[in-house]
């Protein structure tokens, strides 16, 4: 879970103070020019705030551009009104779309703005959405510093509003910071508080994310026994959601932490489950890499004749997808596998074939 922001959608109160009818107009009378004037900025506040939610659902159906024009057609509305907490909405919509866009240096900017009318008009929840936005920004600029620092406001600010599910997002993102820092131990330490409060909210997605990124933390820093837990617990939850693909992708997760670990038989387990799970969904790429796995793992048993018989599968998986890289790369484990076997005329053949694909 990168960041499960989304746009602040909290409705504000609409309701219009009605007007007394002038003395002496009958109340049949509508053509009047007071009536008029009234009318017509109801009827632009409904139209900016329709564009705003609109704007909105383009969003999360990751139609950006929609998206920024019903954006931009709001905010031109909401200015020409005056409407403060529409604009500063707005603006958040803005910032986290350019955001999802990789544009963060926009991202800031909008973001900065709505942060200056969430505070100007004390609307603490989207001071809070607009400080993640700008935090994880800063994350993917490279300027840790700041990302931390507008991470912790946003999640001092979610917690006095005692918003869970906002806190376990805010937490999330601090670890994603402080492992882009390369401080691995604060970034599980976050992960960790992230996970347990996502645990009591019964969020299964959510806990699949962060479970991601604290197997994934725990690799990094080399405690590969803690990552194979952390990935058991996301495979129970992939296959309790249905999600193949995912499943998959996790299998791959715990092939490679087996492997790191030096239980090549487990990590054997996994893979073949995976090369399985791919043929199944006709997914080349994912058999293409679980039968390179394979043949790593029976590599490092030193069975080179079941390395040899995983690497020309995926050889010919390679030349179907067509992907002329891995080819290459294949090809050298071939090389390397025919020599330990003495196997010296696949060797010159493998090697010639090498050759033959840097010519192309």
């Amino acid at each position: 879970m990168e960041s499960r922001l989304s746009c602040y959608d909290g409705r504000p109160d609409r309701r219009l103070a009605g007007k007394g009818l002038p003395r002496g107009v009958h109340p049949a009378d509508t053509s009047s020019q007071e009536a008029a004037l009234e009318e017509v900025p109801a009827h632009c506040l409904g139209k900016a705030d329709r564009l705003l939610e609109q704007g909105i659902e383009q969003q999360k159906a990751h139609q950006f551009e929609a998206a920024l024009q019903s954006f931009q057609q709001a905010l031109n509305l909401y200015t020409e009104l005056q409407d403060r907490q529409g604009i500063g909405r707005v603006l958040s919509g803005l910032g986290l779309t350019a955001y999802m866009l990789g544009d963060f240096p926009t991202a800031i900017e909008h973001a900065s703005k709505s942060l200056a009318i969430a505070r100007e008009i004390q609307d603490q929840r989207l001071e809070a959405q607009v400080l993640g936005i700008i935090g994880n920004a800063y994350r993917h600029l490279g300027d840790h510093a700041n990302a931390i620092a507008e991470g912790e406001k946003s999640l001092n600010l979610l917690r006095q509003l005692e918003d869970q599910a906002g806190e376990v997002v805010a937490l999330n993102n601090l670890g994603l910071a402080y492992k882009a820092m390369g401080d691995l131990r604060n970034a599980i330490a976050y992960q960790k508080q992230s996970l347990e409060i996502a645990q009591t909210l019964d969020d299964r997605q959510t806990q699949e994310q962060i479970l991601r990124n604290l197997g994934n933390a725990c690799y990094a820093l080399g405690d590969y026994a803690q990552a194979i837990d952390y990935y058991k617990q996301r495979a129970a939850i992939a296959k309790e959601l249905g999600d193949y693909r995912l499943e998959g992708q996790i299998l791959r997760n715990l092939s490679n932490a087996c492997y790191a670990l030096g239980d090549y038989a487990q990590a054997i387990e996994y893979a073949q489950a995976r090369l399985l799970a791919a043929e199944k969904m006709g997914d080349r790429r994912s058999q293409e890499q679980a039968l390179g796995s394979l043949g790593v793992a029976y590599d490092a048993l030193g069975d080179y004749a079941r390395a040899v018989e995983y690497y020309e599968q995926r050889l010919s998986v390679a030349r179907s997808i067509p992907d002329a890289r891995v080819e290459a790369r294949v090809l050298g484990s071939l090389k390397v596998a025919c020599y330990a076997l003495g196997d010296y005329a696949k060797v010159i053949e493998y090697h010639e074939q090498s050759l033959a694909l840097r010519n192309r």
